[in-house]
């Protein structure tokens, strides 16, 4: 169903893909946009047991696209120096296929935004957070996407140099 990865030796391993995930803040969503155009936008994310969560507005194009059509694709770039004596780049980077929803479940949409919070504010107080997540909450919208298919790979300098 999903294509092997032509270049193999550069494939990164499920472990290796998943701490890409992990270690990154941003990444690009491409969902089934307006008219049949493609809709990618960059977006703050967390991973956690197999799964991406995103947060959004409660309307837009976004959750316009999601309701249309559940499937969707996440990248993730970890590494991308470029190296011109070498017309190259050095890169890392992580592609997750998947279906994605909406969190209709307080719990669910609950446990999803305090990971979030987690990640982008480790350092914050748990009533701080909590503050914020009651201020947001009305107008929360927490989407899931639960992956069928990782795929990561790099340049084969990092391979090499390994």
């Amino acid at each position: 169903m999903f294509r092997e990865l032509r270049r193999k030796k550069q494939q990164l391993s499920h472990q290796e893909a998943a701490a890409v995930l992990d270690r990154g803040t941003s990444g690009v969503l491409a969902l089934s946009g307006d008219d049949g155009y493609p809709y990618a936008v960059p977006i703050s994310y967390v991973y956690s047991e197999g799964r991406l969560y995103f947060h959004c507005a409660g309307s837009g194009h976004k959750l316009d696209a999601v309701r249309r059509n559940e499937k969707a694709s996440f990248c993730v770039i970890d590494q991308d120096r470029v190296v011109p004596e070498k017309y190259t780049t050095y890169f890392r980077s992580v592609i997750a296929f998947g279906r994605i929803r909406v969190l209709e479940d307080e719990g669910e949409k609950r446990a999803a935004i305090e990971r979030l919070t987690l990640k982008y504010a480790p350092d914050s107080s748990p009533e701080h957070r909590d503050a914020e997540i009651q201020r947001e909450w009305m107008s929360l919208c927490m989407l899931e996407m639960e992956i069928d298919h990782l795929s990561g790979k790099e340049a084969i300098e990092l391979v090499r140099a390994r």
